[in-house]
């Protein structure tokens, strides 16, 4: 008789090609078996029924700061609150870290951090920053995902915004080694200048500080990025997108064959500007929410498929880094909190537009595999890969709370959302990490996950 070591039963198991109520067998951290019903021995067995099994979700974009600012977000409570929103593995960005990841020794020092401390498997960034470009190969050789850049001042002077020199090298050799860029887009010349003539004026209210962001200044960047990367062939990434028209842009560009993909946000799709104006810096972020009109095109776009991917961006601090009692916006530290909530945020879209479970897999899982490198073994429910599972109830609300929301500062913009479904389960390369919507387990259980 087969023998496994764990069994999701009866569940609603979300496939690439559709729902299906089937078993899965588990095995040394391996989908093992999808059938109607297992027939075998088994160590630990979950009872799905009346529950979706949706594959772990792969969050492309996430900002934990060790080491060196463990106490804004660290390992240990990121993963925490990865996993208690369905995540089995997620990619933090090189640059709130000191040192950040811009060279060899840093990444192997925060991937043996990461090895020790997370719950949840996890890959890492490199950066591009001037000054570097020759530590690109070792960090590739290394097993970066790929490499992050900032078009726009980064408020962080251990990792520089690229000037123009920088990033068309830094493309060049990112090139040659088939990595991606991914690029923070909005044009630090209309940004800071626009902020400078604010500032001047004594302006610092919350439609100042979206006036001084506009979405030209995302388009300019874009565009900008697009240029250079017909030049050098670099393949890009584009993060955190939030205006229609950078989207047509890019479009464009994948019409024209170029090797182009692009991710937005929860919060640019749940909430909009009138969320900064009633709540200060909570909702600061960079791009900024955009009004309630161009919310409701990007939910359009979303619909549409012109979205490959949806990512947290989750941008911790200390909160007295965001105090809402400060209305002078331009001091605020500028990042939403609110990493647990993507796929509860895919899901809550997907109900109200009528997008199958399958595009909510894909956004969350398949398209980031295939994207970066993990698709051998991450991203699909499918026999042989990794048994990364998020369950799902799909008839539970959650409504967000400091009590239930797991990261380290509990200040968020999504306290007091309720979402229509809840996470209920979170398996990791077949370890149970959350059960019954709660972190089950302290012990570490994640690795560091390279791309093929």
């Amino acid at each position: 008789m087969e023998r496994y070591d764990l069994i999701v039963r009866g569940g609603s198991v979300v496939l690439p090609d559709g729902v299906t109520k089937v078993d899965v067998g588990v095995k040394d951290g391996k989908i093992a078996a999808i059938a109607a019903k297992l027939v075998g021995e088994t160590e630990h067995e979950w009872d799905a029924t009346g529950f979706h099994v949706l594959p772990g979700m792969i969050d492309v974009h996430v900002h934990f700061s060790e080491p060196g600012r463990e106490h804004w977000e660290g390992f240990t409570t990121g993963s925490a609150m990865m996993a208690a929103g369905g995540c089995t593995t997620f990619f933090d960005m090189p640059l709130n870290g000191i040192p950040s990841t811009v060279h060899q020794e840093a990444l192997l020092d925060k991937a043996r951090l990461g090895n020790e401390k997370s719950l949840v498997d996890f890959g890492l960034w490199g950066g591009l920053v001037p000054g570097n470009e020759d530590d690109l190969q070792p960090l590739a050789e290394s097993g970066v995902i790929g490499f992050k850049a900032f078009l726009s001042t980064t408020g962080n002077k251990e990792f520089e915004a690229v000037d123009d020199m920088t990033l068309l090298t830094g493309m060049k050799k990112i090139a040659a080694l088939g990595k991606v860029l991914a690029l923070h887009s909005e044009s630090a010349a209309i940004t800071n200048w626009l902020k400078a003539e604010k500032e001047a004026a004594g302006l610092v209210s919350a439609d100042d500080y979206l006036e001084t962001r506009p979405i030209l200044a995302e388009v300019e960047a874009v565009e900008r990025a697009l240029y250079y990367s017909e030049i050098t062939g670099c393949a890009l990434h584009f993060v955190h997108i939030s205006s229609a028209a950078a989207v047509g842009k890019i479009e464009a560009a994948k019409a024209r064959g170029m090797n182009v993909t692009v991710e937005t946000c929860p919060h640019y799709l749940l909430f909009s500007h009138d969320s900064l104006r009633e709540k200060g810096s909570l909702a600061k972020c960079a791009p900024p929410l955009r009004e309630a009109d161009e919310q409701q095109r990007l939910i359009s776009l979303l619909a549409e498929g012109k979205f490959d991917m949806l990512s947290s961006d989750h941008s911790p601090c200390p909160y007295d880094m965001k105090d809402p009692k400060d209305y002078n916006l331009f001091q605020a530290w500028g990042g939403i909190s609110g990493g647990q909530f993507t796929l509860l945020s895919a899901l809550e879209l997907a109900q109200a537009q009528d997008i199958p479970l399958e595009q909510v897999a894909a956004w969350t899982a398949s398209n980031p595999a295939e994207r970066f490198g993990l698709a051998e073994r991450k991203g699909r429910i499918a026999i042989g890969m990794d048994a990364d599972f998020a369950i799902v109830d799909l008839n539970q609300a959650f409504t967000v709370t400091e009590e239930n929301y797991y990261a380290k500062h509990k200040q968020s913009l999504y306290i007091g959302h309720t979402f229509p479904s809840s996470v209920i389960g979170t398996i990791v390369r077949g370890h149970i990490i959350v059960r019954d919507g709660e972190v089950a387990t302290a012990t570490a259980k994640g690795s560091w996950q390279k791309p093929v």
